[in-house]
């Protein structure tokens, strides 16, 4: 029940559906989502701790707002641990591993094609989820899915000006192919490269306040 709490408050939270600033009531929540009040006062407790909630005990709990250096912080500890996986990874990676991240290349593409932001972001951690496996480090694992729905509130908003372009399909094409030559620093290279420029294209959305705060 925990979980299913967590997952739909986290859902919410990306979608914009609770948006930055607004204020949580456990007790409106459980009723919302049909639960005790328990299992929602653990998925918060757990959304405090991923940074999707604020709270001061006592005056507010509420959805964090988009802060610009938390955002920077985030971005790089998630650039250094994709770098770290992608290395450990590469060496590991079977030719069923490869089939599964071109099968989710195109549907990341065919997602792009129709827009759609929710199977889109879905099929980037899909092909991504192959390399974090693949590096056996369950830490890496835990951290990164913590820290990946504060990235994906931004990229929910502004999807098409970030990953959803031909850009993006085609570095996940080339990272495939320098991984198929076992090339690790290449691939982890390539790997901080496409973080490092999707971190100047948020700060950019920040500095022009295009962003929700």
């Amino acid at each position: 029940m925990s979980d299913a709490a967590y997952e739909r408050l986290r859902d919410a939270i990306v979608r914009g559906e609770l948006a930055p600033g607004e204020k949580i009531r456990d007790a409106e929540l459980a009723e919302m989502l049909g639960l005790s009040r328990t299992p929602v006062r653990e998925a918060i407790t757990r959304l405090v701790d991923s940074g999707l909630i604020e709270s001061k005990p006592g005056v507010y709990t509420r959805v964090s707002t988009l802060n610009q250096h938390d955002v920077a912080a985030n971005l790089a500890v998630l650039k250094a641990l994709d770098t770290v996986a992608m290395a450990a990874a590469v060496p590991q990676l079977t030719e069923r591993d490869f089939h599964t991240m071109r099968q989710a290349n195109r549907n990341f593409a065919a997602a792009v094609k129709k827009q759609d932001v929710s199977k889109a972001l879905a099929a980037d951690d899909a092909f991504h989820g192959v390399v974090i496996d693949a590096a056996g480090n369950p830490v890496i694992k835990r951290i990164i899915e913590q820290l990946h729905p504060q990235l994906h509130r931004i990229l929910y908003r502004k999807f098409s000006g970030l990953l959803g372009g031909e850009e993006t399909i085609k570095h996940h094409d080339e990272l495939i192919s320098v991984c198929e030559q076992r090339d690790a620093e290449a691939a982890a290279a390539m790997s901080g490269e496409h973080w490092s420029r999707l971190g100047d294209l948020i700060s950019g959305l920040f500095d022009s306040n295009e962003l929700d705060r």
